[in-house]
């Protein structure tokens, strides 16, 4: 039997459609945030695990929503999908596969169901996204969309009962997180037309908007590079106070997580301009080398 297989008999999913629909999260995160679920399977009590895939699943099927197609056709779409959660929630039965799951998890832990209303009541700060114009709107964003979005699966990572501490050390770790995604994915970004570094820190480098979308590499590109990274990594390290406010089965997993961001953040400082061409990855032994030293520990 598959350690997935055995995964789903721990988390007392034996419903053979159930079963199906969980596993078909699965193949949907391993493919979109693979690293992450690498780790999830290697550092997660067995009977976690499919509760934070079926989370992760909702997490990136919200993103590829909001961020996919002309901007009419992805509010029809998060429409159609909010209003599906809703009501699958509301009646604990779905017609949807991954709404499926998520009922399920809900009600195997309430308190995911809080994180996905503060979750649909927030998201479409993603959907209003154009780029920011000041620190302050980046900031903003964090609040509105991307740390709801992270308590998805933080919620099931977490204390038992609500924490003021760990919710700020989840904001810590999202906004290094969120930062350095942003200044990695420049390039994709680009393509779409918006980017997620301010038109403050731009100017603050010499480095306009025009310059990246034409593809030129302005003087100022590597220090702006330097500068996000920096600030990624300071909010990064802040949060290796994460795992020790957190339930044992979450503690190694988080921990590895800010040590894999960190090793993306040394590819990413790496890269530097070249950024405008294309997005850096850490090593894949170095990852390794993480998650290795992480279940060692677990």
């Amino acid at each position: 039997m598959s350690a997935w297989n055995e995964s789903l008999d721990a988390a007392g999913i034996l419903d053979p459609q159930l079963r199906s629909d969980y596993d078909a999260q699965r193949r949907l995160v391993s493919r979109g945030r693979r690293t992450a679920y690498l780790a999830a399977r290697l550092l997660l009590p067995r009977p976690s695990l499919p509760h934070v895939v079926a989370a992760t699943a909702v997490m990136h099927h919200g993103d590829n929503l909001l961020d996919s197609g002309p901007e009419a056709q992805r509010f029809a779409a998060w429409a159609s999908w909010e209003q599906q959660v809703r009501k699958g929630l509301d009646a604990g039965a779905s017609d949807d596969p991954l709404v499926r799951t998520l009922v399920h998890s809900a009600a195997a832990h309430p308190r995911l169901r809080e994180a996905v209303e503060s979750y649909l009541c927030t998201a479409t700060a993603d959907l209003d996204f154009n780029g920011f114009a000041t620190e302050a709107d980046y900031q903003a964003y964090l609040d509105a969309y991307s740390l709801p979005a992270f308590m998805l699966v933080a919620v099931l990572l977490g204390p038992e009962t609500d924490s003021a501490p760990f919710r700020a050390a989840c904001r810590t770790l999202i906004d290094g997180s969120q930062r350095l995604d942003f200044v990695n994915d420049l390039a994709e970004d680009l393509r779409e037309g918006r980017i997620g570094i301010s038109a403050q820190a731009l100017e603050r480098h010499a480095v306009t908007l025009e310059d990246l979308t034409k593809g030129r590499e302005p003087a100022g590109l590597g220090e702006l590079v330097n500068h996000q990274v920096a600030a990624a990594r300071a909010s990064l390290e802040a949060a290796r106070e994460l795992p020790a406010l957190t339930t044992a089965p979450g503690r190694v997993l988080l921990t590895a997580l800010v040590d894999i961001e960190l090793l993306t953040a040394k590819a990413v400082l790496a890269r530097g301009p070249r950024l405008l061409h294309g997005s850096a990855s850490p090593s894949p032994v170095a990852a390794l080398r993480v998650l290795i030293s992480a279940r060692r520990r677990k």
